[in-house]
């Protein structure tokens, strides 16, 4: 199994570095896992080839996610400064723990920026985290005194909207996780090119939802254009997990049955070497093996699998 796991790594590593010169985006992972271990939770910073100021894709973990990143020579100075120079922004998809708690934990030591999410996102923070209950509020909204050190910035469901102090753009869609809870998907976009990052989700057909089909028809003309340069993607359980016991989460079968909707709306050949980022693999017993094992067993659409590791840089 750490022979599969390996492989998989090292080849999602090779197809992220070849032709830098083609690459439009720089993604370093802050943490990958769904749980359990809370110096590895789900955060990307994003940002252009050639920039320096990025966003911050979910933020479960972020200070110790940093200092590995500085480990890796992929920043210079304190984690405290790349925090406050670097991290322009976040997006969060939804508001539990795992996705948030590091911009929470480090708020006290942060700067000015924006906090970015659908409405239902925005709500939660505002109520539960920066409400003077359970943290000071330092967001420019809800319980007061509101210190404004965060701006909210709601997102339209399909309209696009800027990264403030950065080059991109953002399109936020939103996802099925344990219906009725929702999660978001992310298009950011610099230029012509294109990265999607989904939060949490559920399968459309255990969902009783079509979040994810409507999602698919926005980006199937990105990849069949190859303006779409990756996908970010959640694979929480093993196939061995049962339906009933996902709790809006996907499995290696229903990750693959939904990329087989997405060729019906592409073509397969449009997926052919994909670029597919496995995120939140929750750690416990032997998933971390197991479930990369399953993903290349049973690959119909030959998509290029990653997992990304924690302070190790991904390219597209």
């Amino acid at each position: 199994m750490k022979s599969v796991l390996t492989t998989l790594i090292i080849a999602g590593s090779l197809l992220c570095q070849a032709a830098n010169a083609q690459n439009s985006f720089k993604v370093i992972p802050l943490g990958v896992k769904g749980g359990t271990d809370e110096s590895n939770l789900s955060a990307y910073m994003i940002a252009p080839q050639g920039s320096d100021a990025y966003v911050c894709l979910d933020a479960g973990t972020v200070h110790y996610g940093i200092n590995k990143a500085i480990q890796a020579n992929l920043f210079q100075g304190s984690a405290s400064e790349v925090l406050k120079k670097n991290i322009k922004g976040f997006l969060i998809s939804h508001g539990h723990l795992d996705h948030l708690a590091g911009m929470i934990i480090n708020s006290p030591d942060d700067n000015t920026k924006n906090i970015y999410g659908l409405d239902h996102c925005i709500d939660i923070l505002k109520d539960k985290y920066f409400s003077w209950k359970s943290w000071a509020n330092f967001a420019n909204e809800g319980d007061k005194p509101a210190l404004g050190k965060y701006q909210y910035t709601v997102l339209t469901p399909g309209a696009e909207a800027p990264l403030q102090n950065t080059d991109m753009q953002v399109t936020a869609l939103p996802l099925s996780h344990s219906n009725p809870y929702q999660s978001t998907a992310f298009f950011v976009r610099y230029k012509d090119a294109y990265i999607l990052y989904l939060g949490d989700t559920g399968a459309d057909s255990i969902e009783h939802s079509d979040k994810i089909h409507l999602l698919w028809q926005q980006a199937a003309p990105l990849l069949k254009t190859k303006q779409l340069k990756g996908l970010f993607i959640e694979v929480s359980f093993a196939n061995e997990q049962a339906d009933r016991q996902l709790f809006g989460h996907l499995t290696p079968y229903w990750l693959m049955s939904e990329l087989q909707d997405l060729a019906s709306l592409a073509g397969a050949d449009a997926l052919k070497d994909f670029p597919v980022v496995i995120t939140h693999i929750k750690p416990g017993g032997n998933r971390e093996q197991v479930i990369p094992a399953q993903l290349k067993a049973y690959n119909p659409l030959h998509v290029q699998l990653i997992i990304p590791e924690q302070a190790k840089l991904l390219t597209f």
